[in-house]
Order: structure tokens, then C-alpha cells, then sequence
């Protein structure tokens, strides 16, 4: 068997904490900031932890 590559467009957006929990950044951050009000705009800047249907998935990708 040979080795299982890591997806590296998954391994670019997303980033393993210490505990093992899967992270991403918001969508909807990088153009068109005009219409978007001061506070979406900001918390659009913080990173979120990915939802547990989602993150199965993820991890096959990443090969954690």
C-alpha cells in the first residue's frame, strides 16, 4: 500500500489545533468590504472551529 497524499487545497485552509479540533477562516472576507458593516467585518477576521459533520471529511483530506 502505498502511502495517502494530504489534499494540499485542504491543507492550505485548514489547520490542526493541539487538541485535535479542525480550524477555518470565514468566507465572504475578501472583496466588496463597502456594503459589509464595520462588525461583520470584523468578526469575519476571527477564525471558527469546522462542525462535527463536516469534520470526518476533513480529516481524510488532511490525513490526521
Amino acid at each position: 500500500m502505498p502511502k495517502i497524499k494530504t489534499n494540499r487545497s485542504a491543507a492550505k485552509r485548514f489547520k490542526v489545533t493541539g487538541s485535535g479540533k479542525i480550524v477555518r477562516h470565514h468566507a465572504k472576507s475578501a472583496h466588496i468590504k463597502t456594503k459589509k458593516s464595520p462588525k461583520l467585518k470584523r468578526n469575519l477576521r476571527q477564525s471558527t472551529i469546522v462542525r462535527k459533520s463536516d469534520e470526518k471529511k476533513i480529516q481524510r483530506m488532511l490525513v490526521v
